[in-house]
């Protein structure tokens, strides 16, 4: 498998929160499709954003389909070929946004409890019944999807925020399908030891780590404070990059559907610098952040 970091001599700088920056510049995103909501009904808005993180000194922007898929398009009107081509429209955008620069593609794989719209990705708990019935219920959700954002051609697919270690065993699954995709793999997570499920972070990363799509692993959407532990965690069961882009240490309300609080008043700058202390070698930010937090990023990784 090609890692695709492997023409990057040190540090990868991520983008940022996506929904966040849309909702900054006007974007209603009170929403089941969430931020695919903006892919039907402005995507300039959207290539506008991608843009403005590769200005702040981006290497890889990750797409608008974190919360598309097959089942909440179709809700909406969107018949299979319809759908396929709106994930596919995810991809595009962002190549559009990156044209002139040498930025990678991620297509964004969100967690199934992403769709269901209610906070689930930060439990982990989506009621599927029995593991096996669960992990199979995972990987039929999961693999359409996939196969549509990989047929588009992205550089790599960005599967983050996986609460749980069952998804984790299912996404594992459809990677080895599409076989010559490479992937990072991140988790949510509910404090330094374990995913949001309650999995220990080194189990669920040894699951992700020894698919050979798989081409780094870590932590996203997790308060910051705990990214040091979880990142030694992760270090410590394998050799691939770490990848790390914490939200800013907010609180989500699933009922008011906003984030409350902030960890990070003084910019990721320096934050940048412990995360990478701590073994990151793919660093951004998540939910609440946005280009100034990507700016202080580069700079601080740079300099």
């Amino acid at each position: 498998m090609i890692d695709p970091f492997a023409v990057y001599p040190g540090a990868v700088v991520l983008d940022g929160g996506l929904a966040t920056e849309l909702e900054r510049r006007g974007a209603d995103l009170r929403d089941p499709l969430w931020s695919a909501r903006v892919l039907v009904e402005d995507p300039d808005l959207i290539v506008e954003v991608h843009r403005a993180y590769v200005e702040a000194g981006a290497d890889v922007v990750i797409g608008a389909s974190y919360q598309a898929s097959f089942g909440g398009l179709a809700a909406r009107g969107f018949d299979r070929d319809a759908a396929s081509a709106l994930l596919a429209r995810s991809v595009e955008l962002a190549r559009v946004a990156t044209a002139d620069h040498t930025v990678l593609v991620a297509a964004s794989v969100g967690p199934y409890g992403a769709v269901l719209a209610n906070g689930a990705e930060y439990t982990g708990d989506y009621g599927l019944g029995a593991t096996a019935t669960a992990r199979n219920a995972l990987r039929a959700f999961h693999l359409p999807r996939a196969e549509a954002l990989a047929a588009a051609e992205p550089d790599l697919l960005a599967i983050e925020t996986i609460p749980s270690v069952v998804e984790t065993e299912a996404l594992v699954e459809v990677l080895a399908e599409l076989k010559d995709t490479p992937a990072w793999v991140s988790f949510s997570c509910r404090d330094g030891r374990h995913l949001n499920d309650g999995t220990l972070i080194e189990d669920a990363v040894a699951i992700a780590a020894a698919s050979p799509q798989v081409v780094a692993v870590g932590v996203n959407c997790t308060p910051p404070a705990f990214l040091p532990e979880l990142l030694a965690c992760a270090g410590a069961v394998t050799n691939k990059s770490l990848v790390a882009y914490p939200n800013r240490g907010a609180t989500w309300d699933a009922v008011a559907k906003t984030w409350i609080g902030d960890a990070v008043p003084d910019g990721f700058g320096p934050l940048a610098r412990s995360l990478r202390a701590s073994g990151a070698r793919l660093i951004g930010g998540c939910c609440g952040t946005g280009p100034a937090d990507i700016a202080d990023t580069a700079s601080a990784l740079r300099g």
